[in-house]
């Protein structure tokens, strides 16, 4: 039923069914996939929280299944489309990065892998353009140490990002 429910495009409907099915079956082989599909419902429709939640409850209770990389991989996919830009709240970004980052070190061998490096790759690219958002505002205003500090920190932190000769420019 949830997955007609999700086939149908009711999510919060197979979420619920997703849910139910774990509480009525613990010990079969199905609750687990039932928690991973209710967390996956929640992210399709993009209710971020939600689906956190369920896959932080998934870490929790299946620590180790055979699909809990699957579930750190959707956690830091969750963060990352919550971001917006680099002016905004840094929380999703800081979070997507230390997710991605812990599917690159614990599950390097999987196919989660290579999308988690490309990943840090972007939000590289997004935290250095914010340092030099920053750093420019200074330079404008004539704060020369805050500056420096802001251009300093993109050379030293993300020297493979575009900003680099920029910011060695205004070093």
């Amino acid at each position: 039923i949830g997955k007609d429910a999700l086939d149908d495009g009711d999510v919060l409907y197979a979420a619920k069914k997703f849910n139910e099915a774990e509480t009525l079956f613990p010990q079969s082989d199905w609750a687990p996939r039932s928690a991973l599909m209710a967390a996956y419902s929640y992210y399709v429709q993009d209710y971020y929280g939600d689906s956190i939640a369920e896959l932080e409850r998934f870490i929790r209770v299946y620590p180790y299944h055979k699909d809990v990389s699957y579930a750190h991989y959707l956690m830091g996919i969750c963060y990352f489309e919550q971001i917006v830009d680099e002016k905004k709240d840094l929380q999703s970004i800081k979070n997507a990065k230390i997710k991605f980052d812990y599917v690159l070190k614990e599950y390097t061998n999987t196919e989660y892998a290579l999308d988690a490096e490309f990943k840090i790759s972007l939000i590289n690219d997004i935290l250095a353009s914010k340092e030099m958002y920053i750093g420019r505002y200074y330079f404008e205003k004539k704060k020369w140490i805050s500056a420096i500090n802001r251009f300093r920190t993109v050379v030293d932190d993300y020297d493979t990002t575009i900003y680099t000769a920029e910011a060695l420019h205004r070093l």
